[in-house]
């Protein structure tokens, strides 16, 4: 049952997920993008006005299909946000920028395109729609939240996903700023009425306070298994990985070696290893 798994994961991926916001699912599956990347269409009920995040891969047809919802709704697209710039959620915005006319906004100056950047505090508003921005570093230097408060949701790209765990990708994600952000999100969950995840891959999560512990739970507990490892005489973060992520699918190994690297630096930076 799903109600037993961390978070209260839906049963499916893509389509309607709350009054605000349609996912319109990427034909990217992999073991690191789960079923696909997860594109949002945004709109206040009864606007014709869209708000887009993450338009996923450079894919035509992709692209073109969240248009083509958009208009099924009687809505044009009006702005394009990203929630970091791993190309799989990003590669695409400058193509769907060109098919929309839209600017796309970003916290990396990289991967803006005609407009003003995003910083954390910030509040945007496309047609009667909210949403506030929320600096979530950590999984990259540049990853953002976008807080929908009138749908109790947020849409936390790679920082929390649907299903399984993340990686902090190291040297331009660290640990320690993660560790800040999933505290962020969880005061905001238990604080200010966040109820739903709506995550960059995976399934929406109806228990957002439930996954956001079960993150900060695990990460407390791979960190306890590092310092473990080291401490049994492993010398790398490849020794690191194949003792401690032995019962993981070594085509993750790659990320996972990523996030021994960045919680490694963690160790050393307090002086515990």
């Amino acid at each position: 049952m799903t109600g037993l798994l961390p978070g209260d994961p839906a049963d499916t991926v893509g389509g309607a997920a709350t009054p605000r916001a349609h996912c319109v699912l990427a034909p990217n599956p992999s073991p690191m993008t789960l079923d696909g990347t997860n594109t949002w269409l945004l709109a206040e009920p009864g606007s014709d006005r869209a708000v887009v995040i993450d338009p996923g891969p450079l894919d035509e047809g992709h692209l073109r299909r969240v248009i083509e919802i958009a208009e099924q709704q009687g809505r044009r697209v009006a702005l394009t946000l990203l929630t970091h710039g791993h190309a799989d959620h990003a590669e695409g915005a400058a193509r769907f920028a060109e098919l929309t006319g839209t600017e796309v906004r970003a916290l990396d100056p990289a991967h803006r395109l005609g407009g003003e950047g995003l910083h954390g505090g910030q509040v945007i508003e496309v047609g009667g729609l909210e949403l506030r921005v929320v600096a979530t570093p950590g999984h990259t230097s540049d990853s953002l939240t976008f807080h929908l408060p009138a749908d109790g949701a947020i849409l936390t790209g790679d920082t929390v996903l649907g299903r399984g765990t993340t990686m902090v990708a190291h040297p331009d994600g660290l640990l320690g700023d993660y560790l800040d952000s999933l505290r962020r999100l969880r005061a905001l969950a238990a604080e200010h009425g966040v109820r739903t995840v709506l995550p960059g891959h995976g399934p929406v999560l109806g228990d957002a306070l439930g996954g956001v512990e079960y993150y900060l739970a695990h990460r407390a507990g791979r960190l306890a298994q590092v310092e473990t490892a080291v401490e049994a005489g492993c010398r790398t973060a490849e020794q690191v990985v194949a003792r401690v992520y032995a019962d993981v699918d070594r085509a993750l190994w790659p990320a996972a070696e990523l996030s021994v690297r960045a919680q490694l630096r963690y160790l050393e930076d307090h002086g515990l290893i």
